[in-house]
């Protein structure tokens, strides 16, 4: 019969990193958004500090971090980039991305901690551009097709012009979370190794 490990508690030292995380979610906010084109979509940095939160953080206290600021979000606390709260982004077109940020921490913080004890940059790239681009361009197109009129076809082609951007957000988080994880080793703990099954006495 298998036996199910239980979540070891966060202790004062994880709460601490969630909430420094879910605070610099928000100070990557403070710079504001630009729109480009018609598609209503913003370019902010708190796309990056969600791809750092499941970078530096892993999957369980980096989703813990994106999922504070969205609760705050919503609660209409104006965390958001350009003042707005979740409420309103819930509310508009864009409505997807918001809802992606927590997969995409989830996905990145997932593959990472399957990469320790060893942070490699080129790994972390990848994952990031899977989580934080992929996972989360999934979820807001997906929310574009039910709120817009425009076609699958249409609602890629409005994205095609953040990618850029967001492949070098990608690759800026790697680097920043290979220096910490190199000077901060244990952060992400490295994955438990099954042991191996004993054999049955004859």
């Amino acid at each position: 019969m298998t036996r199910t490990i239980p979540a070891p508690r966060l202790t004062a030292r994880d709460l601490a990193q969630i909430a420094v995380f879910a605070a610099l979610i928000v100070a990557l906010g403070l710079p504001g958004q630009l729109s480009i084109g018609s598609s209503g979509v913003p370019i902010t940095l708190q796309s990056m500090g969600v791809m750092l939160a499941g970078a530096v953080l892993g999957p369980r206290k980096g989703t813990l971090a994106v999922i504070a600021v969205f609760v705050l979000s919503v609660a209409g606390l104006p965390v958001l980039a350009g003042g707005r709260t979740g409420l309103t982004s819930l509310a508009s077109p864009t409505a997807g991305f918001l809802l992606g940020w927590i997969p995409a921490a989830l996905v990145i913080g997932i593959l990472t901690a399957r990469m320790m004890p060893r942070y490699r940059f080129p790994t972390g790239f990848a994952i990031n551009i899977f989580g934080g681009i992929v996972v989360m361009y999934v979820f807001g197109i997906a929310g574009m097709l039910l709120r817009t009129d425009l076609g699958f076809g249409g609602a890629l082609l409005a994205n095609l012009t953040f990618i850029p951007g967001d492949v070098i957000k990608a690759a800026l988080a790697a680097a920043v979370a290979a220096q910490v994880h190199r000077a901060y080793p244990g952060v992400i703990p490295a994955p438990r190794r099954r042991a191996e099954p004993a054999l049955a006495a004859h």
